[in-house]
């Protein structure tokens, strides 16, 4: 397997970000990003205008961001050549996008904030829907601003990257839930605008730039065939990305504690290997197995959405007893670092 590194969740000047793509991409290289994912807000205008391909060695790929009619429900949507209207149910659009060949991601479903009057939260609500892909877990500028208060926020305006910890339990609980009726894969985004504000009435700011942004979740996708920016076509980088995404063999991690890049968690049986994002029978020979990039942490093995076994290492691999679905937790330091995507075994 091949691994690349990208940043999800992502607006520029098409929306109410305040980068061009051209300038966004920039940032990702110097930062040494292989993809990164734009979804502006219910407009796919830069794919029409041909902003999506290589930029130096990163891929730019071109999704959206779509609402409903009360700016509630947002649906990150990949692999699409049309927008759909706003004024459609968000069931509606998530089972058009489907139907149309795409894929789709739930994002910061359970946000909540009262921080900001002008910033409201956009939780998703309408939950009688099985046509998405997978969820945001982890969501940079949901958790910075849920975090936020009258007493910190100095703090947190300086160090927004310190600023964040983990994604909310009750998504990560929602998430192994649904995972046991039928996959459902995890991603990590940052949510990026780059919004500039004007102090004192004289000089304006930059608040959480895409590079600084860029530094903080991250996304990895592990594809079967190389991405090399020489010799491949836009076309097949983009469907490798789309197609690990959907598989759900891909992990998210806050590059912010340390990089996760070389990290691998996957199922082996005897001689045959099963990557996360797989539904496989459940024998008592199956081991699931656990490798740090050169680094030691806490390793956690979930399953069903409960602690069963932690380890100390820069390794680790469990012998399966029971059907369920797995995943990896990892801490550094006591903090989360990194989320696999599970492997379900027997169900």
């Amino acid at each position: 397997m091949f691994e690349y590194v990208g940043a999800v969740h992502i607006h520029s000047i098409y929306s109410d970000g305040s980068g061009r793509i051209d300038e966004i991409a920039q940032f990702a290289n110097e930062v040494d990003l292989d993809f990164i994912i734009m979804t502006d807000h219910n407009t796919l205008r830069p794919l029409d205008e041909g902003f999506e391909g290589w930029y130096g060695n990163t891929f730019v790929l071109i999704g959206c961001e779509i609402n409903d009619k009360e700016n509630q429900n947002h649906y990150i949507a990949l692999g699409i050549e049309k927008t759909f209207s706003t004024r459609l149910p968000a069931k509606e659009y998530v089972k058009k996008i489907k139907e149309s060949g795409g894929i789709g991601f739930l994002a910061h479903p359970h946000e909540s904030r009262t921080s900001m009057k002008e910033h409201p939260a956009y939780p998703w609500t309408e939950w009688d829907t099985s046509d998405f892909t997978g969820i945001e877990i982890w969501n940079h500028m949901s958790e910075w601003m849920e975090g936020l208060t009258e007493q910190n926020k100095y703090n947190y305006f300086v160090h927004p990257l310190r600023s964040i910890v983990g994604p909310q339990e009750k998504t990560l609980r929602l998430w192994d839930d649904l995972s046991l009726e039928r996959k459902v894969v995890g991603i990590g985004g940052i949510d990026a605008h780059a919004h500039r504000v004007n102090l004192l009435g004289f000089f304006e700011v930059e608040v959480f730039p895409y590079k600084i942004l860029f530094k903080s979740i991250r996304t990895h996708v592990l594809t079967e065939k190389k991405i090399d920016t020489a010799k491949t076509s836009k076309k097949n980088a983009k469907k490798l990305i789309l197609n690990s995404l959907e598989k759900g063999q891909c992990f998210f991690s806050n590059y912010y504690r340390a990089d996760a890049k070389g990290f691998r968690f996957f199922a082996q049986e005897s001689k045959k290997v099963y990557q996360m994002g797989e539904t496989i029978p459940f024998s008592n020979q199956i081991y699931l197995k656990v490798i740090l990039p050169n680094i030691s942490g806490t390793i956690r093995f979930i399953r069903n959405g409960e602690l069963a076994d932690t380890v100390e290492n820069s390794g680790a691999e469990f012998l399966v007893s029971q059907i369920g679905v797995y995943r990896i937790e990892v801490y550094l330091e006591g903090l989360p670092w990194i989320y696999s995507n599970h492997i379900r075994i027997g169900v």
